[in-house]
């Protein structure tokens, strides 16, 4: 399965907070890869360098520069999950990604009472909300 990267906040000691699109977080330690791979010294070596990890375009893993990257199966796969307060809330256009629906089914939902406006959903200016756990009681687990 496909884990796209959504935000990538660097911390001490090497340290990355990464968010997914399933709504999950995980911490990912990088510091484990500087004797494994010899590109990555240069997270340890260049003041500042560490600090300017982004997102690649489409989530597909995060990258520092042409020379030090991550895929996303490799942050997922050895990342450690961590807890915060947005865990398991999904944008509506995730969540449609990750179940193989159009957005329209999800806001036909919420005008019959599928899903409760304030429990399961709650609009944030223009975006829509969703928790997994509405999701999957609606949908069933992730078609992708």
């Amino acid at each position: 399965m496909f884990h796209r990267v959504k935000s990538v906040v660097p911390e001490k000691n090497f340290m990355l907070l990464v968010q997914f699109s399933e709504g999950i977080t995980k911490q990912y330690d990088v510091s484990k890869l500087f004797e494994k791979w010899t590109a990555f010294q240069a997270l340890k070596n260049t003041p500042g360098l560490f600090n300017c990890v982004h997102v690649d375009a489409g989530g597909y893993g995060i990258s520092w520069n042409d020379d030090v990257d991550l895929e996303c199966e490799e942050l997922w796969d050895n990342g450690k999950t961590v807890a915060t307060p947005f865990d398991n809330l999904l944008s509506f256009r995730d969540a449609t990604d990750l179940w193989n629906l159009n957005e329209s089914t999800l806001r036909k939902a919420i005008q019959y009472g599928k899903l409760v406006n304030g429990v399961d959903v709650q609009k944030f200016g223009k975006q829509w909300i969703i928790t997994r756990s509405a999701m999957q009681r609606e949908y069933g687990e992730p078609k992708k």
